[in-house]
């Protein structure tokens, strides 16, 4: 009798702070993966090693928190601007959904092909950086690191969080990522030696073959939300 009292007084609730969890550690993982995936620290290693090649540990450390911490800035920055943004362009979110799943498509076909997207590195930036004294800032932390398809994708989850604890998911995910993004470059030499190229462009691989199918669910996502696809589907 006390559980039958229990069950209906406590269960919707229950069922109901059950369901809020699953939602907020399905877009919390949601929003991780897919700016780290983007941010990609590791396929920066090479490009990290040859602009900092013949510079002293200490400086290279330093190196590598610049550019994490400008990564942390620029995207936290458009996180918080992102509404904003939005209202000022007029751009709707399904329309930006679909220019963003375009994008990480793009770059995810690149990552799957084990090298870097020109939107994120080019030859002439790398070249160019190292003969510059710090490169931590640009193009390190922009656009090797923040670059316009991690830009896209945190507005785009901007755009789907209604809610607080969302944008708290999303700049803790931005945090965590500028964080990783530290420790990887600032222990480039021996990632790469224990890594190998080959383990890199596998890793590399791995992550663009995700993105792929994140990019896919972007454009469902937008498709939806303009009407031209059954919601079931997104689903």
């Amino acid at each position: 009798m006390h559980d039958v009292i229990f069950s209906a007084i406590f269960g919707p609730a229950t069922a109901a702070l059950h369901e809020l969890h699953s939602t907020y550690v399905r877009f919390s993982v949601l929003a991780l993966s897919s700016i780290f995936f983007l941010v990609d620290p590791f396929a920066a290693i090479p490009a990290f090693i040859s602009i900092t090649s013949g510079v002293e540990a200490k400086r290279r450390k330093r190196m590598a928190f610049k550019a994490s911490l400008t990564c942390l800035i620029v995207l936290t920055a458009f996180a918080l601007a992102g509404r904003l943004i939005f209202r000022m362009f007029g751009i709707t979110l399904p329309a930006f959904e679909i220019a963003g799943g375009l994008i990480l498509l793009l770059i995810g076909i690149d990552m799957i092909e084990a090298r870097r997207s020109p939107t994120q590195e080019s030859s002439d930036e790398t070249e160019e950086a190292a003969a510059k004294e710090d490169a931590g800032i640009v193009p390190m932390g922009i656009p090797m690191l923040a670059g316009p398809g991690a830009i896209s994708s945190v507005m785009v989850l901007v755009g789907q969080a209604p809610n607080g604890w969302q944008m708290f998911a999303i700049l803790l995910a931005i945090t965590i990522t500028a964080a990783a993004s530290f420790g990887v470059l600032s222990g480039a030499d021996r990632l790469r030696r224990l890594m190998g190229e080959t383990g890199i462009r596998i890793l590399t691989r791995i992550m663009g073959l995700l993105l792929v199918a994140l990019a896919m669910q972007f454009f469902v996502n937008g498709l939806t939300d303009l009407g031209v696809i059954a919601k079931y589907v997104a689903d």
